[in-house]
């Protein structure tokens, strides 16, 4: 019995402990964004089963914005992929207009015959649809 009360006090004074704690949360808030990319540097073909490196060039919008990879859909022999930014919330951001292109890359590995097709996230048009730069690369013979 004085084991089972011994329990129960524990408890409760946990309880309690951890109730009247008030926990700051003091990490930035931040959104995703997409980052259009504005040139790929791919392979004219593709040989199976070779991995090759994949180089996409980009302009950084803001001070706020850091990249955080691909966001990557496959369907069949087709592949399009969006670079992501986490975006800080905060009002000190300055947009940056210097142009210089940064750089990313992936590796992709050829699992399939065919051509497969590449679709890079490349922005909006005037209507608001989504535009992409798109490559067909076939796989050839080693």
């Amino acid at each position: 019995m004085k084991k089972l009360f011994s329990v129960l006090i524990l408890t409760v004074v946990a309880l309690f402990t951890f109730s009247s704690c008030d926990l700051e949360d003091d990490s930035p808030n931040f959104h995703f964004e997409l980052i259009p990319v504005d040139s790929v540097a791919v392979p004219e073909s593709f040989v199976m089963g070779k991995t090759y490196e994949i180089k996409a060039y980009y302009k950084r919008p803001t001070t706020c914005h850091f990249t955080e990879g691909f966001y990557y859909e496959k369907d069949l022999n087709t592949r399009t992929f969006a670079l992501q930014s986490k975006v800080l919330d905060q009002g000190d951001c300055e947009p940056i207009i210097d142009g210089v292109l940064l750089e990313t890359k992936f590796n992709f590995s050829v699992i399939n015959n065919g051509t497969y097709k590449f679709k890079f996230y490349n922005g909006e048009d005037e209507d608001g649809n989504n535009t992409f730069l798109e490559f067909n690369i076939p796989v050839v013979p080693e």
